[in-house]
């Protein structure tokens, strides 16, 4: 951090303090942009979320049609912007493949992930499910005997 982002923190900080404002936790934002072609597509959404009121920096990865946007910036309001280019645009669906309980669940498979991702579906394990679940568990001590 250098001299120009010291002065720049500061001068946050006196005038958040001066309007009895609390300070914005900065976002990060990921967001799933289809057809990004090339560097026009890519220019043309970069130029639409950098005129969002507090985005710090957006970076387009184009390989994996990715748009990381980062700011003092509502994830509301981000959207609308992206939307706004005329492109398909959602929050980022995917997660680590080892981040996931079942990745072979329903939903989950997805053949235009990125390598070693796949996406993010909720466990809708019942409860009985659940009980059997860690009934014979290694993890609890008071499983099953038997085993």
């Amino acid at each position: 951090m250098g001299v120009q982002g010291t002065l720049e923190y500061l001068s946050d900080v006196i005038s958040n303090a001066k309007k009895g404002k609390k300070r914005k936790q900065i976002n990060t934002i990921n967001l799933k942009v289809s057809r990004i072609d090339c560097e026009g597509c890519a220019m043309k959404i970069k130029n639409a979320l950098s005129g969002v009121k507090g985005v710090k920096s957006v970076d387009v990865d184009m390989k994996q049609q990715k748009v990381t946007v980062t700011g003092f910036v509502d994830q509301k309001k981000v959207l609308k912007a992206a939307k706004a280019t005329k492109k398909k645009v959602e929050l980022w669906p995917y997660v680590p493949y080892n981040m996931v309980a079942h990745p072979y669940k329903v939903g989950a498979y997805d053949k235009k992930a990125p390598p070693n991702f796949v996406r993010k579906v909720e466990d809708s394990m019942t409860p009985l499910e659940e009980q059997y679940t860690t009934m014979f568990s290694d993890e609890n001590p008071q499983a099953c005997a038997i085993m």
